[in-house]
């Protein structure tokens, strides 16, 4: 429900979310992490810092991970985003990337799990050579754990990136 609020204004969006095209009339001043959560019911991006600080909000933008509680609704107009619901829907099989977390129990508690996941597609799907695990950790070392999964999810990662390119699966090098 959207309270009218004097000052407030309103702007109307069209963008694509997970494939699927989306206008809402939204408040100028709405997150899109509020926008997916609250108007789209997509409650995987989840909130925690808030500060753009933990990674747990992380979406991808025309394919660029970004912090969903740092940008407006209104900023999406005319862009792709992908949530993590948009990986593999409820009766599809998990993709790759899934399904190598679950293997390697690179989850714990799962606030933070969407927000790897979104970066480690980024990170795939990007061209040229693969990184390795210190570049693996830098490039997620803007997404934080309390549980302290680094060393699995960076497993879970280095075995995908191993099968894809002929190596060992165990993650290990």
């Amino acid at each position: 429900m959207t309270v009218v609020r004097p000052g407030v204004t309103f702007h109307d969006v069209a963008l694509m979310v997970n494939g699927s095209p989306v206008v809402e009339r939204v408040p100028s001043t709405l997150s899109l992490a509020d926008f997916l959560r609250d108007h789209l019911a997509l409650t995987g991006t989840h909130l925690a810092c808030e500060q753009g600080m933990c990674g747990a909000c992380t979406v991808l933008i025309d394919g660029r991970s970004a912090r969903s509680c740092l940008q407006l609704a209104v900023q999406a107009d005319g862009r792709e985003v992908r949530t993590v619901e948009g990986l593999a829907g409820p009766e599809e099989p998990l993709t790759p990337l899934q399904q190598a977390f679950v293997d390697h129990e690179a989850l714990q508690c799962g606030y933070c799990t969407a927000g790897f996941l979104m970066t480690c597609t980024e990170l795939l799907e990007e061209p040229g050579e693969p990184p390795g695990r210190d570049d693996l950790s830098r490039r997620l070392a803007g997404n934080v754990c309390r549980c302290t999964g680094y060393r699995p999810i960076l497993d879970a990662v280095e075995s995908l990136l191993a099968r894809r390119n002929g190596g060992n699966e165990t993650g290990e090098r």
